[in-house]
């Protein structure tokens, strides 16, 4: 307790000084002294993301970012020389001349084309998916060498060449994120640091994804390890992190492409990459995405069928205020995933033991559900000044699920039983977001700060009802088998007992800051601190007219980091400290009302980049406080001073070593337990942090010159160690370790590309932790022409 007092006091004078920060006297800065400003794309009109950007006489260089931008400050007056570099493009020099107390605008367009770039690239030993620079992770231009937190970036270009046709096989190339857990309607789970972590931001934003998720507009997958609760938010992130889905966006040519795959189990996908300016000035874009997705399982019944349109249009209404309005909508229609628990009395003890059928899925292609979502993301940027940038964002998602959903039970060693839910499941999310973004020198010490307001709101209405059908022998189906479908499923609802409530009805209301300061060139603190007003209105009962279940909370959460770049731009050591928490409702058995669940990171590592490496080390220990566990002396109450230790170490390696061969690899080792609890689960390892080691790799090779030229091939798979799917001192059920092998096959030219993925060339067994088989060897196919 004394020790969260200490961190609130200095987080509070750390807050007190980052204010001071822009209301700092103006003559600390030299007014004299001139700012560059400028932006570098490719020939197709893309940003030109990691361009070298050098003024070699002044010793300045620094980095484009993710939009293809650079700043300088405080530069001399004069005629100098800027240079620009990429693997890839020609090495370029622009000669140019500031004015003092004046912001020189710069604006250029390197010699190749993003198509050309992956080849040459490669004959010149580019790292091609080691791009990890981003706007969203610090919510500010920062580089990941300047960065104390720690984050993965899976591309499109690497999705690309897996032949990736759904969302949850990208993250094959997640350290740690195991197998994803496919909930009901498709929505999925994976693992970050050892706790389960649901997929609810896109664009930086809040974004509430009930349905499945199309990879097909997708840029990139930005995963963010670590409580972020002080830049995020506790509803859309976890103790272990959050997933952040960037989308593609439109920029100043026309390009496209069209692409099909197919597959085993009638795996049919077209997809379409279209972007055009609709003006001749160039200052309205257009982009649209769109999929159209169906295929079956591999199992005797299961399917979905699916499609998404994503437009994305953008307008630059002057030279300071660009606005952009990006939005999906989709729709599926599909059977439930499978789900299934074990019973307790049973002699099997893993899933392997139990003999259920694989190739069975005791399901029906007539008991299905659809679902319909739809995400809007409005976005203003405007710039006030040379140093300061407003980012006004609006985000509406709807999301929902209706129809027939199964869930499996083991009810003996041979038996099981087959439950259907009917239900309407609709969610409504909202969130605002006003973020004023700053880089400005005081004195000599260059600051990057964000100051930031935000709202957020998840509204949800649930009208369900379930019915459990007869139970059958799942070793020696017979019958029973055909008797499961909605002829006889739906007349049993017609005396089912119906629920209608606002299941969900929940606001927060935040404010934050965050200051990376460069004390020198290469020392950097980061201080941040976040304020959080919690309203749950609880569950309303239109029936009865009443709520029950309401309850406010207010919450801060500090987050502080340093680095030190041993070798500017190249090898970093970081350490930080975050804070994030999980609100909790009820009282114990004094009246007393809960807290928040806390959690406190401390982490360090290295992190390296090179033009043939990059790779992060990094170790971590997160505690977890203020947890709910049964009250010994009360039956029905809890007491809240439970605690849980989630700690371990990461390893990210992307590598070139050699022309034309690329390398990605991860490995993870989590220790997770209980350290205050129940009896029951105390020391205890809790079934959603996962498998406690797991790997995977990436290996491909593609050709650099000569005939074949663009062809190349691909070897890698994942493994995670044994986990559970139960866990106390009475039962344990066990999910056993699986090691997966994929190969791919590539042909890649400007104007054309042809693939052949083999996944799971083993046929391995293997499961989630919901018990769900996961497919066997699938053979994709791929072509796709781009203009």
């Amino acid at each position: 307790m004394r020790l969260n007092k200490m961190l609130y006091r200095a987080a509070y004078l750390v807050l007190l000084c980052i204010l001071a920060l822009p209301f700092a006297p103006l003559h600390a800065q030299h007014s004299d002294n001139a700012k560059v400003h400028g932006i570098i794309l490719t020939q197709e009109g893309d940003p030109a993301i990691g361009v070298t950007v050098s003024i070699p006489q002044l010793r300045k260089n620094t980095i484009t970012n993710a939009s293809g931008e650079f700043y300088f400050h405080d530069l001399p007056a004069g005629s100098h020389v800027l240079s620009l570099s990429l693997s890839g493009y020609h090495f370029k020099k622009k000669a140019f001349e500031l004015v003092g107390g004046k912001t020189t605008e710069f604006r250029d367009t390197l010699l190749y084309s993003a198509n050309n770039l992956e080849a040459v690239m490669v004959s010149s030993g580019g790292n091609r998916f080691a791009r990890k620079e981003s706007d969203d992770v610090a919510k500010m231009p920062l580089k990941n060498m300047e960065n104390a937190q720690v984050y993965t970036v899976v591309s499109k270009e690497l999705m690309n060449e897996q032949l990736i046709t759904d969302y949850n096989s990208a993250f094959k190339n997640v350290p740690g994120a195991g197998i994803a857990q496919v909930r009901n309607q498709g929505r999925t789970t994976s693992i970050s640091r050892g706790f389960a972590t649901p997929q609810l931001v896109r664009n930086g934003v809040g974004s509430f994804t009930f349905a499945t998720i199309d990879p097909a507009n997708l840029e990139r997958i930005e995963v963010i390890k670590g409580p972020s609760a002080t830049l995020f938010g506790s509803t859309i992130s976890s103790f272990g992190g959050l997933f952040n889905r960037v989308t593609k966006k439109p920029f100043e040519s026309f390009k496209g492409e069209v692409s099909y795959s197919a597959a085993n189990w009638d795996l049919n996908r077209l997809t379409f990459d279209i972007n055009t300016p609709l003006n001749s000035e160039k200052t309205a874009l257009l982009r649209v995405n769109t999929a159209l997705h169906s295929e079956r399982s591999f199992q005797d019944a299961g399917f979905s069928k699916n499609y998404l349109f994503a437009p994305s249009f953008s307008y630059k209404v002057n030279d300071r205020l660009t606005l952009l309005l990006d939005a999906e909508l989709s729709s599926y229609k599909a059977t439930s995933p499978i789900r299934l628990s074990p019973i307790k009395t049973g002699k099997a003890k893993s899933v392997e033991e139990l003999g259920i059928p694989y190739n069975l899925s005791f399901s029906n292609n007539t008991v299905n559900y659809t679902s319909q979502q739809y995400n809007i993301f409005a976005q203003a940027k405007y710039k006030i000044s040379d140093d300061w940038t407003s980012q006004t964002v609006v985000s509406r998602t709807r999301s929902s699920s209706d129809g027939y959903v199964t869930a499996l039970s083991i009810r003996s060693d041979s038996t099981l039983r087959q439950s259907v839910t009917y239900q309407q499941y609709p969610y409504y999310g909202t969130d605002i977001q006003q973020n004023f973004i700053g880089d400005f020198k005081i004195g000599s010490l260059r600051n990057r700060l964000v100051v930031g307001f935000d709202f957020y709101s998840l509204r949800a209405t649930r009208n369900d009802a379930t019915v459990n059908m007869p139970e059958l022998n799942f070793k020696k189906p017979g019958a029973a088998y055909r008797d499961f479908n909605i002829e006889k499923v739906a007349p049993l609802f017609e005396e089912a007992q119906f629920t209608n409530f606002v299941s969900v009805n929940e606001r927060t209301y935040s404010a934050y800051i965050s200051d990376v300061l460069n004390i020198t060139d290469k020392l950097l603190a980061m201080a941040s601190i976040r304020a959080d007003r919690y309203i749950n209105k609880g569950v309303y009962y239109p029936d009865l007219d009443s709520s029950a279940g309401a309850y406010k909370q207010t919450a801060y959460s500090p987050k502080f980091g340093l680095v030190y770049q041993v070798v500017r731009d190249k090898v970093s050591l970081f350490s930080n400290y975050m804070n994030g928490f999980n609100n909790v409702s009820g009282a114990d058995f004094d009246g007393h009302t809960f807290k928040p669940n806390e959690a406190n990171q401390w982490e360090a590592g290295v992190k390296v980049d090179y033009p043939f490496l990059n790779a992060t080390l990094s170790y971590y220990n997160i505690n977890v406080s203020n947890m709910l566990r049964d009250d010994p002396e009360h039956p029905d109450f809890s007491i809240q001073d439970g605690t849980q230790v989630s700690k371990g170490f990461e390893l990210e390696l992307i590598s070139n070593p050699l022309p034309g061969l690329n390398i990605i690899g991860g490995f993870t080792y989590n220790e997770s337990k209980y350290t205050k609890s129940d009896s029951s689960i105390l020391g205890l390892r809790p079934v959603t942090s996962g498998s406690p080691r797991t790997a995977n790799l990436w290996l491909s090779y593609r050709m650099v010159d000569g005939a074949l030229k663009g062809l190349g091939l691909g070897f890698g798979g994942i493994y995670g160690s044994e986990s559970f799917q139960s866990n106390t001192d009475k039962f344990k059920f066990i999910i056993p370790a699986y090691t997966v092998l994929d190969a791919a096959l590539f042909y890649d030219q400007p104007h054309f590309r042809i693939g052949l993925k083999a996944d799971n060339l083993t046929s391995e067994r293997y499961w989630s932790v919901r018990m769900a088989p996961q497919n066997p060897l699938r053979i994709t196919g791929s072509i796709t022409y781009k203009f």
